[in-house]
């Protein structure tokens, strides 16, 4: 019973979701047309180098929405855990993306800045104006999404900021219509790259830890291990190994070191309960008594292993 209502609100969360991505999709594929159509145009590096990232966004609103797909997969023959690592592998993925996106912008806003053109201050405010209104939006419906998948954080911090380097295009278009100074626009762009920069670099941070295993973002190993120790019954833990299957599942191992054999069950079933209300769904627990950890320790001093003495051939 509790494993159906655990299926029912995935499938839930997962409709919920493609739903809000095929929107955002939807909306910023039509907007990026619009406004590298204007920046043409207009002659406005802003606006292209704002299309060309906005761009970026809709890729990686697409391999957010896959990646998410990929986190809920089963487990197969071969693939133990199903497909889900490789939702941070497409993590990493859009923040490398992102950041490739930063270097051009940098590398055409020095070679502006060497060749000025004449910029179309109103197309390129009234351009960026529609920018806020749908990369505000966008940002808006992922928000409330965003607390426990790093892709969908991820594509939520990439709106928000685009929401806020749209305003300063308008501020830019402003500017030049009044004082006709073109070279406000690498400026901007180069603004711009600042922002995609910083947003996306605690991304990459993340996305790198996560894909070699590192504990989990908002989990600490210390704090755990006093978690499993007080619980009734615990006499000590150890081997104890924390890292993400996924985006948005971290597994735990460890060695339970209990008082009384007898309570062995109920102790496991009280401490995977207490792993999963602090973020670790799914937690192998094995389970020994002072004497086997003892029995274990000589083993290891004597070059045997337990099931040498146990088992003598």
């Amino acid at each position: 019973m509790e494993q159906h209502a655990h299926s029912h609100h995935h499938v839930h969360r997962i409709t919920s979701l493609n739903g809000v991505y095929v929107t955002a999709i939807v909306l910023n594929s039509l907007f990026v047309a619009v406004e590298a159509a204007v920046g043409f145009w207009s002659g406005s590096l802003g606006l292209l180098s704002d299309a060309g990232h906005n761009l970026g966004d809709v890729f990686s609103l697409l391999l957010s929405m896959l990646a998410f797909r990929l986190s809920l997969s089963r487990a197969t023959p071969k693939f133990t855990y199903g497909y889900r690592k490789s939702s941070v592998l497409i993590s990493l993925l859009n923040a490398i993306i992102l950041l490739a996106a930063v270097g051009a912008i940098v590398a055409e806003s020095i070679r502006k800045f060497h060749d000025p053109v004449h910029v179309d201050g109103a197309a390129v405010g009234w351009t960026a104006a529609a920018g806020i209104v749908v990369n505000g939006a966008t940002a808006f419906m992922l928000m409330s999404r965003q607390k426990h998948d790093i892709n969908t954080r991820g594509a939520f911090l990439h709106m928000a900021a685009d929401t806020l380097v749209s305003a300063g295009v308008v501020v830019s278009g402003i500017v030049i219509s009044i004082t006709g100074l073109s070279i406000i626009d690498p400026v901007v762009s180069l603004v711009i790259a600042v922002i995609i920069l910083v947003s996306t670099w605690k991304l990459l941070a993340e996305s790198l830890r996560m894909s070699i295993d590192a504990v989990p973002e908002g989990i600490d190993l210390e704090e755990t291990e006093k978690l499993i120790a007080s619980e009734p019954g615990v006499a000590g833990v150890h081997h104890l190994h924390i890292w993400p299957i996924s985006t948005i599942e971290n597994a735990l191992t460890a060695h339970v070191v209990i008082k009384d054999i007898s309570e062995m069950e109920s102790i496991k079933e009280n401490l995977k309960r207490t792993l999963r209300d602090h973020g670790i769904s799914h937690s192998t627990l094995e389970m020994e008594t002072p004497a086997s950890r003892c029995c274990e320790y000589e083993c290891s001093r004597s070059g045997h292993d337990h099931q040498d003495i146990e088992n003598p051939r």
